[in-house]
């Protein structure tokens, strides 16, 4: 082996040593899903990843694809497919791709794995928070329902239907986002691995153990599920708006509550509010990006002020389901920073040991 070949091979395994943790939490967590689904004689079935790793491939081709073209046509070269071949077998290109698919893997499975815990939610608690965060909603603006608040700013047909628009946008983040920071190398490595650990604890912890504790159905469904009328006038409005206008949430709740009637464990399935998983995780890639550039800080910091609000708007959180996010995630950003301070102190078992010899230089 070439002593070029050497060094890669020595930084490949230093890489996927280096972000160890991520993987161990990972088996860890479908481990205990696994266990869950067994426990309670639910069947999870593979279909869902498969459905996720075509999202994955879908987002991929559709922002790729621009890319390669600006590139292609940047370099004209005189035959296309011999450069985009040339391209990929480029040993960085191989190398980060190949080292990126053990966190992409966990992230094409892990969704789909905690939709099937998130629609079980009924089979281990009852949904019996809602009527305290609709209190504690009103404690902090003054005896308001926060969406009351919003309604002389947000108020209108065609604002409601744009703020819906922003809200689905969030699925990028699910995608193209985790895409970008596996791959781009604007990214460092430090950030990313505390990235992908804060990710794959996020949705158990967060998304799973949080919202089985403080199990609760949001402004949308406690008339509906629970019998609280107190939200009718959002949704009149909601539903009013969208005989104008088409307000994209409202298919999404109408399908989220059919599922539920019908015990569906599908991919994007299950009815939660508190923590919110589109906060949390618009709080992750905050905290990422300000570490990655200003410009990422603010883009990252607005886009998870309008996904908060829009949560609230849109009838889907209370406020207070965002804020507990964000205290959440920026502990557990906080815990992986943590982790990998302490993994980074054990021998690595793949460093090349020092070679020392008893020469001695000469005087």
């Amino acid at each position: 082996m070439t002593g070029e070949g050497a060094k890669t091979d020595t930084r490949a395994t230093a890489r996927l040593w280096g972000e160890m943790p991520i993987y161990l939490f990972a088996l860890i967590g479908f481990a205990i899903c696994m266990a869950v689904w067994r426990a309670y004689g639910v069947t999870f079935h593979l279909d869902s990843i498969l459905l996720n790793l075509k999202l994955f491939g879908g987002f991929l081709i559709f922002l790729g694809a621009p890319l390669f073209i600006v590139r292609l046509l940047k370099a004209k070269p005189e035959s296309p497919i011999s450069w985009a071949a040339e391209q990929l077998r480029a040993p960085e290109v191989r190398r980060t791709l190949l080292l990126s698919l053990p966190v992409l893997a966990i992230c094409v499975a892990i969704i789909p794995a905690f939709s099937t815990v998130k629609s079980m939610i009924p089979m281990f608690t009852e949904y019996d928070w809602d009527a305290t965060f609709i209190e504690w909603d009103r404690a902090l603006f003054f005896g308001y329902d926060a969406w009351v608040l919003l309604q002389p700013v947000l108020g209108y047909p065609l604002v409601t239907a744009g703020v819906a628009v922003i809200y689905h946008l969030w699925m990028l983040l699910l995608y193209a986002g985790v895409l970008f920071m596996a791959w781009s190398p604007a990214v460092e490595q430090d950030t990313r691995r505390k990235f992908f650990l804060t990710y794959c604890m996020a949705w158990p912890i967060v998304g799973g153990l949080m919202a089985t504790y403080f199990a609760s159905v949001g402004p949308v469904f406690v008339e509906p599920i629970l019998g609280i009328t107190d939200f009718q006038g959002q949704m009149a409005y909601l539903r009013a708006a969208n005989e104008q206008v088409p307000i994209m949430v409202l298919d999404v709740q109408d399908m989220l509550i059919e599922g539920y009637d019908a015990s569906d464990r599908g991919l994007g399935k299950g009815i939660s509010a508190m923590p919110s998983m589109h906060v949390a995780i618009c709080v992750l890639y905050w905290l990422a990006a300000r570490e990655i550039s200003p410009a990422h800080s603010r883009f990252f910091f607005w886009f998870m002020v309008a996904i908060w609000i829009g949560s609230v708007h849109t009838a889907y959180h209370y406020a207070v389901d965002g804020l507990v996010s964000l205290i959440a995630v920026a502990a557990l950003w906080w815990l992986a920073k943590l982790i990998f301070a302490a993994w980074d102190k054990v021998p690595s078992p793949f460093a090349q040991p020092t070679l020392r010899t008893n020469t001695v230089p000469a005087e």
